[in-house]
């Protein structure tokens, strides 16, 4: 834990490092940052100068989804009931007097209300776009509303309170950054009905033409294009352990990796996907899922980390384990071109004293 940072100091939780994972993190100069509802906590992971593991936290309630924008410069984050813009306060290729490169500073924050909001991402003019999980629906913000709704799956027959289909996932089209393609665990329209559908009711949908691309998933979790890989949807099949991608002209699930733990969070550092895994076995959601045989067959138990994944060969390459009071992720981001990241929150004064202005022309 990084020593300079009060809140990290927790002797309840460890991370470790596999041998290669920090060298991997200089060389690709990705820090990485995680939420975990369960301990409403976001984490940034990157590298100090000796090269040993530079952890900061920071408390939100029940926070879950991720956005970083190219430049790292901006971060989005879903909480309870709020969404959070951080932006960083260190100047390019400047560090602060401790040794920081990145400063994320929540700059603005959107009340929703408790609406359960999952995957969120940004479009090219700014504005974010998110899963509204209890209203089955994509929405964006509004200056007036909680949130202004922009797409709903045809089956979901009105916008109601009633988590029906438990839609949790969106891809957008790296050429647009619109909504492109969104994961449900089910095609139910009855309140909670994804429940009984969490084997083999899973579905990836096209938003812009309202068709069912792939089905037959089990508890599908965190879509994402990749530039390289034009016809495929990367994904997480939660429920049976698998990261994968749908072939887009097939409409064929294809397994590329089995990660030993309930899995959501997923992000690109080049041609690697880091992963993001949960320990969580005691919720029903979790329970009765091909993902317990699968771990049997391995002789595995489930484990809370984060691994990072050759697309190409499916090999773990790297890997940070996760122990003590965090057990369950939601979402993990790459942040490119960081070593060093910092996060401020609403629990110390720090955030009372550090102040940027804004000299573009005005008066």
């Amino acid at each position: 834990m990084d020593a300079s940072n009060p809140q990290s100091r927790q002797p309840e939780l460890a991370l470790t490092a596999s041998r290669g994972m920090t060298s991997w993190m200089l060389r690709e100069r990705a820090s990485i940052a995680f939420t975990t509802y369960q301990a409403g906590k976001l984490f940034a992971v990157g590298l100090q100068p000796d090269g040993r593991l530079s952890v900061f936290e920071r408390t939100f309630n029940r926070c879950m989804g991720l956005h970083a924008d190219h430049g790292s410069q901006t971060l989005w984050m879903t909480s309870l009931y709020q969404l959070w813009r951080f932006e960083n306060f260190v100047p390019g290729g400047q560090a602060t007097p401790d040794g920081y490169d990145r400063v994320y500073v929540p700059t603005l924050g959107h009340t929703t209300g408790d609406v359960d909001i999952h995957d969120l991402h940004v479009r090219a003019d700014g504005s974010p776009v998110f899963v509204v999980t209890l209203f089955n629906c994509i929405a964006t913000s509004s200056a007036t509303h909680s949130f202004r709704p922009l797409w709903k799956p045809p089956f979901i027959s009105k916008l109601v309170a009633e988590d029906r289909c438990h839609l949790n996932g969106m891809a957008v089209d790296p050429a647009t950054s619109e909504p492109a393609y969104v994961t449900i665990v089910s095609r139910s329209d009855v309140s909670d009905g994804w429940r009984d559908r969490r084997v083999g009711g899973g579905v990836l949908m096209d938003v812009r033409t309202n068709e069912v691309v792939c089905e037959g998933l089990s508890m599908p979790h965190s879509p994402r294009m990749h530039p390289d890989y034009p016809d495929r949807v990367w994904l997480l099949q939660a429920g049976t352990g698998f990261l994968g991608y749908v072939d887009l002209k097939s409409g064929d699930f294809r397994e590329v990796a089995f990660c030993p733990g309930f899995t959501r969070g997923l992000s690109f550092v080049g041609r690697s996907a880091i992963v993001g895994l949960s320990t969580t076995r005691e919720h029903r959601t979790f329970a009765g899922l091909p993902l317990d045989e699968n771990l049997k067959r391995r002789d595995a138990e489930p484990r809370c980390a984060i691994h990072v994944i050759n697309l190409d060969t499916g090999n773990t390459d790297h890997w940070l384990r996760i122990e003590g009071v965090v057990h369950e992720l939601y979402d993990v981001v790459a942040l490119r071109d960081v070593v060093r990241p910092k996060l401020l929150g609403f629990k110390t004064d720090e955030i009372r004293r550090t102040l940027r202005i804004d000299e573009s022309p005005g008066l």
